[in-house]
């Protein structure tokens, strides 16, 4: 067994979409390949469907409404204000595709 666990972090580990199927999230999309306000307008289309507003409302959920304790380590506090980050860069990319 310490053999296996070992061996999980030896070596070049595959890219995404050589160990999962293509159906999945990793389809080997180029993103410089495509304008900014193309981006924009699909992260707009996505997150204005009804699943995309129940998407976006459970990330704020565990983004925004969330508290670190004054016993938090600097690691955790660091690694909640980037999650905030990301979902702040969502909630841009949306209201920026809507004004297209």
């Amino acid at each position: 067994m310490i053999e296996f666990i070992n061996n999980l972090f030896h070596g070049p580990l595959p890219l995404p979409a050589e160990s999962i199927g293509r159906e999945l999230v990793f389809s080997g999309y180029d993103p410089a390949k495509t304008e900014q306000r193309e981006i924009e307008r699909l992260f707009a289309r996505f997150f204005t469907s009804e699943d995309g507003r129940k998407v976006l409302a459970y990330l704020q959920m565990m983004t925004f409404q969330r508290a670190a304790s004054p016993s938090s380590a600097e690691s955790e506090i660091r690694h909640m204000e980037g999650q905030r980050a990301l979902m702040a860069t969502i909630l841009r990319l949306i209201d920026r595709g809507r004004s297209a």
